[in-house]
């Protein structure tokens, strides 16, 4: 159990790392990642060529310094293929030589080593004619290349070059046999190289410093680059941010317009239903009662009967007449509230004044207009809205508030057109309002089923009702 525990809580914190690492930007990603790879390019390629140009100045210092040793030690030794230990005068020659002069302060110590690992030769008088097992360094140089080593004293032998503290040149360095150029001996010295360490101190420093310079030149052009790129990356991802916001802020909206939309129809068959009950019930309160008591003075025994008076028949048919004349007059104010007149052609304020024209004649109440901005063109369904929309708050002001002070207002507020009408009535209160008010639930639904909104509001001092339709959304329907 704790080993099951202990490999969940490394998951979640594996986990935890990786989203941590995912929510960065691009940029930032970039910079960790990229600068850490770069540290290690620098790191990886400056030892590689700072190791480069240390063993080419080390062995260049070298080559050098064999070449004028050798110059100086080969024609103080005998012919090293026949001869196997140095004698006195030799010896004495090379004490000579090497102690004294340009030699004398330039080397610490000298060996001349045969083959077999036997040092034939030693400024160190303690180590002549002692064997040793052979360095790999030592057996590079009996192969015929020459070895450089710069403070890496390791050899057995070497007991006071390491004790010096001096920072010293090792060199092997093959004698060769003039005419054969076999090699037959190995002189090994130490340089005193206080001048070499500070020339290879600042080797390794220049070039570490182009190295990281070049690593950084390259990793900042990288970064800016990228840097470029991921605000360009961000910038577009915000704007698409942006627009999926008010793409989904649309699609709330239509869906509640659709919503909305679905509603007014449904609850416009209901209307529908309800329009045809009441105009059902005004023709039979109304002309039908007309209609039949006309017809049943028609069957009455005054026009029947031939012993009725002639003033008496000729009243009666007066009466007729008159019951048929005001069932007509009613048939023709209900026709009149059906049908729409030609609107097709009219502009906004051409059908606004044929509405208030018509409710005038009807009611014999004068009604005030104000025309603001008008659009250049409207559809026949948003004329017919505001034609009906006119029509039914004008004839509710009218039964509801005597009609007083009447005023329909006429604007436009960037796309949209408002339409006013107002009254200075009593008014009442909007929460009263029921569903079976038909006429303010009919102007709802049919402003509601273009997309437009309804408002009503209503104080003592009057009632205003109010329609806005959005011009474009009624062009792209």
């Amino acid at each position: 159990m704790p080993v099951l525990r202990a490999h969940r809580k490394h998951k979640l914190t594996l986990a935890g790392l990786i989203e941590r690492w995912n929510s960065q930007s691009l940029a930032r990603q970039f910079l960790l990642a990229g600068g850490f790879v770069a540290i290690c390019a620098m790191i990886v390629v400056g030892s590689f060529v700072a190791g480069l140009i240390e063993n080419a100045v080390t062995r260049n210092s070298a080559a050098t310094t064999a070449l004028y040793v050798d110059s100086v030690i080969a024609p103080l030794l005998p012919d090293m293929q026949t001869t196997q230990v140095l004698d006195d005068t030799v010896t004495r020659a090379l004490d000579e030589t090497l102690g004294q002069g340009a030699l004398g302060t330039r080397l610490f110590s000298f060996r001349l080593w045969r083959s077999d690992g036997t040092i034939l030769y030693s400024n160190n008088k303690n180590l002549s004619g002692k064997q040793f097992p052979l360095s790999d360094s030592l057996k590079t140089a009996f192969s015929g290349r020459m070895v450089a080593k710069f403070n890496q004293i390791d050899d057995v032998e070497s007991v006071a070059e390491r004790e010096s503290g001096k920072p010293l040149l090792e060199i092997y360095n093959p004698v060769l046999q003039p005419w054969s150029g076999k090699v037959v001996a190995v002189s090994e010295f130490y340089e005193v190289a206080n001048d070499f360490e500070g020339s290879l101190i600042q080797a390794r420093l220049l070039s570490w410093l182009m190295v990281a310079l070049f690593t950084l030149t390259f990793f900042a052009l990288l970064s800016i680059i990228v840097l470029r790129g991921s605000r360009t990356i961000d910038n577009q991802r915000k704007a698409l941010n942006g627009r999926i916001g008010e793409l989904s802020a649309l699609l709330l909206q239509n869906e509640a317009l659709r919503a909305r939309v679905q509603r007014a129809t449904q609850r416009s068959a209901a209307l529908n239903e309800s329009y045809l009950r009441r105009i059902g019930a005004d023709l039979h309160d109304g002309p039908a009662q007309l209609v039949a008591y006309a017809s049943l003075r028609l069957d009455s025994q005054t026009l029947t009967s031939p012993a009725t008076a002639t003033d008496e028949r000729e009243a009666s048919l007066r009466t007729i007449k008159a019951s048929l004349d005001d069932a007509m007059a009613e048939i023709r104010g209900i026709c009149s509230g059906l049908m729409l007149p030609h609107i097709e052609t009219d502009n906004l304020t051409d059908l606004l004044k044929r509405a208030i024209r018509a409710h005038e004649r009807r009611t014999g109440v004068m009604v005030a207009l104000v025309v603001g901005a008008t659009p250049a063109d409207l559809s026949t369904s948003a004329k017919i809205c505001v034609y009906r929309f006119v029509q039914e708050a004008l004839n509710n002001g009218y039964r509801h508030a005597g009609g007083i002070g009447q005023k329909v207002v006429q604007s436009l507020e960037g796309r949209q057109v408002v339409i006013e009408v107002a009254d200075e009535g009593p008014g009442f209160d909007p929460k009263e309002v029921g569903p079976q008010k038909l006429g303010l639930a009919g102007l709802r639904d049919r402003v509601e089923s273009l997309g437009g909104t309804f408002a009503l509001l209503s104080s003592n001092r009057g009632t205003t009702v109010r329609m806005a339709l959005n011009i474009e959304e009624m062009e792209q329907a």
